[in-house]
């Protein structure tokens, strides 16, 4: 059985431990393979100002880099992670670090920390934004509010009513971010807890249509806060030939008009691409979704002017190992 010690002394020999993770996240790991990933995917013209959003789903707890057995050995990890969010940021300073869920659940590392670890390292890291997946209840409304001490960026749930639980200081229905003069606006959405999460886990929590509760975040956002760009951190799962009664990031971007881009998570789907969605006007929604284990991260660039979208061009970063 291997002990907490035995954990401890083994996360150290490789690296990755908590103890280490401030020198790691910090260190000189700027190697020329991250190069091209930190240009500009677009070029601004004249008064467009070039935003950048990076985004992750469906992390698991991969500290590390994919262990060899696995068939995407030694690809991920935070320390990589670190180093290329920190070289794009350089490259283009108007960038959000979004995660679209389920951060918790998959290596030792949650099972002996219960997210302190995770959270610990996407702050390092500089997320700003993160939503909730199924499996970040794992531990139950209390062990999340617990490690959610750990975390310094903000938490997005629209869709998930939280009022008086241990969560309800922590998770907004929304926030809004002013990059260079624009203002952008962040919900989340996650998926109907039925049959995914035990409910004595997702006790005081009320789930509501996520359809219904995105046209009122979009109005919100575009009257109310005046935002150029409306961002959704989904965990609804991307679904392109739903099966029954299946809503996931389509079928949200079909009946809701206003979403610019949904960084989509849960189902672990490896997109190549973004891929594009005609709203009920006839606008666009680009949905992106990068796998599982960090394996990859997502980059969409917009360029934005006079408070509106009019380019965007997007590409997936692989984290190789270096």
């Amino acid at each position: 059985m291997t002990t907490r010690r035995k954990f401890l002394s083994a996360s150290i020999a490789g690296g990755a431990s908590l103890a280490l993770a401030p020198q790691i996240l910090s260190s000189s790991f700027l190697t020329d393979s991250f190069s091209a990933f930190a240009a500009p995917l677009l070029e601004p013209g004249k008064d467009e100002t070039l935003v950048t959003i990076l985004h992750t789903n469906d992390v698991h707890s991969q500290i590390d880099p994919l262990p060899a057995n696995d068939r995407n050995a030694g690809k991920g990890g935070v320390a990589r992670r670190a180093t290329l969010v920190k070289r794009i940021r350089a490259e283009n300073p108007n960038t959000l670090l979004i995660d679209a869920g389920d951060a918790f659940q998959g290596t030792p590392y949650f099972n002996f920390y219960k997210g302190e670890v995770e959270y610990k390292s996407m702050s390092a890291i500089g997320y700003d934004v993160g939503t909730l997946g199924n499996h970040d209840f794992d531990n139950g409304v209390d062990g999340l509010a617990a490690a959610m001490k750990f975390a310094n960026f903000d938490f997005v749930s629209t869709n998930y009513d939280v009022r008086g639980t241990a969560i309800e200081s922590r998770v907004k229905p929304y926030v809004v971010r002013e990059l260079a003069g624009v203002r952008i606006g962040v919900f989340g959405l996650g998926i109907s807890p039925t049959g995914l999460i035990t409910p004595e886990n997702f006790k005081g929590i009320t789930y509501h249509d996520p359809v219904k509760v995105s046209r009122g975040a979009v109005r919100v956002l575009r009257e109310n806060e005046r935002c150029a760009m409306v961002i959704c951190a989904s965990h609804l799962g991307y679904y392109p030939n739903p099966k029954g009664n299946e809503i996931g990031d389509t079928q949200v971007a079909a009946q809701v008009d206003g979403i610019d881009f949904i960084a989509s998570g849960h189902t672990h789907t490896f997109m190549q691409q973004p891929v594009v969605t005609k709203t009920p006007s006839g606008g666009e929604t680009i949905i992106f979704q990068v796998g599982k284990s960090g394996i990859y991260l997502g980059r969409v660039d917009f360029t934005v002017k006079q408070n509106k979208v009019t380019a965007y061009a997007g590409r997936l970063l692989d984290l190789r190992n270096a």
